[in-house]
């Protein structure tokens, strides 16, 4: 005879709690009222239950893993402060959990492959995306598999059941943009992020829509990967063309540290001669010199707001254990699991 392994779902129902709550409980979270923790603590004495994962999982057919899948170079993902804040707001939601986080790292058009069919393959539970590119096509990944994911980030391909959280980088072009534009600012430039990547393609079309709302040319373009490096060699790119440039709107605060460097190199004064505008506001732009105007990326709620909608996808959270959600939506589609925030800009020395 095989002997029956009480389950988690066994202790809540006779606890007469959530199975949320019943995992906080035995695991030390801190949202659980004394009384709920005592109808646990008593439940697990009644049934004999062991919390044991491995135990758990042949019941349960769950591993008690989550993956982070970046499809970036492992240098990036440890030196742009974007992945840093993503791992704090994954950590807020994971803490009262007994979840394990799995990080998923390969270059951008491989994560199809190798990462493709880990996560076909049952190692875990579901998924947050970042930093997805066009060719990953891990929205195709994740539909084939129906692994329950949450994109941080709008992907390209968008069908019933994908859920994503994002910042409005179209909204967040035009206000920067028009910051300089308000500072008197007629010929400027655009350091874009990749063209593969919504973000890139979004801040661009902020740009180029703030010009045109106020009768203003193009100024000189040239593209990056968000990185320092690819802020010097689009700013050399960009005096090269056009010498007479008086703003820069950069689409990372690593390209605008980079174009700021090359501005100096040329004797170009900031925000004299050109002013400068980049994005995130993650640490990289208030430590900058001159400090940095930028448009404010939300990653660390973004990440967290993902891991809570795929947790309460999982079971792990119901609606009523979910953190507050973000004050600054402009768009939220629930029905469809689309949320988009507001940016915002912040205001320093760079213009």
């Amino acid at each position: 005879m095989t002997m029956h392994v009480p389950t988690l779902e066994e202790v809540a129902q006779t606890a007469g709690v959530s199975r949320s709550t019943a995992s906080r409980a035995i695991n030390g979270g801190s949202r659980v009222s004394p009384e709920a923790q005592t109808a646990v603590d008593d439940a697990i004495a009644r049934l004999g239950y062991i919390p044991n994962r491995a135990a758990r999982s042949l019941v349960t057919r769950r591993t008690n893993s989550i993956a982070l899948v970046v499809p970036e170079p492992d240098e990036r993902v440890l030196s742009d402060p974007f992945f840093a804040a993503t791992l704090r707001g994954m950590n807020a939601s994971l803490k009262d959990t007994d979840l394990q986080l799995v990080l998923l790292i390969d270059k951008p058009g491989e994560t199809s492959g190798r990462i493709g069919r880990y996560l076909r393959n049952g190692h875990v539970d579901g998924a947050i995306v970042v930093s997805h590119h066009r060719k990953d096509d891990l929205e195709s990944v994740i539909d084939v598999s129906r692994l329950p994911a949450v994109f941080v980030g709008r992907p390209f391909k968008v069908f019933p059941g994908l859920r994503f959280v994002d910042v409005d980088n179209f909204g967040g072009g035009v206000i920067a943009t028009q910051h300089l534009i308000a500072r008197g600012r007629r010929n400027i430039a655009h350091i874009a992020g990749p063209s593969d990547m919504t973000a890139g393609e979004d801040r661009q079309a902020g740009w180029r829509h703030a010009l045109a709302q106020q009768g203003l040319p193009e100024g000189p373009l040239a593209g990056g990967d968000f990185t320092t490096a690819a802020g010097i060699e689009a700013m050399e790119a960009i005096l090269a063309e056009d010498p007479t440039v008086d703003g820069v709107f950069a689409a990372s605060d690593l390209m605008a540290v980079g174009a700021m460097r090359v501005l100096a190199k040329h004797g170009r004064s900031v925000p004299d001669d050109v002013a400068v505008v980049g994005y995130d506001d993650l640490g990289v732009a208030e430590g900058a010199i001159p400090a940095l105007t930028t448009v404010r990326n939300p990653v660390v709620r973004m990440a967290r707001h993902a891991t809570d909608e795929l947790l309460t996808t999982l079971g792990v959270f119901s609606a009523d254990d979910l953190s507050e959600p973000p004050h600054d939506v402009t768009s939220t589609m629930a029905e469809d699991g689309h949320t988009v925030l507001a940016p915002e800009l912040v205001e320093r020395s760079s213009t």
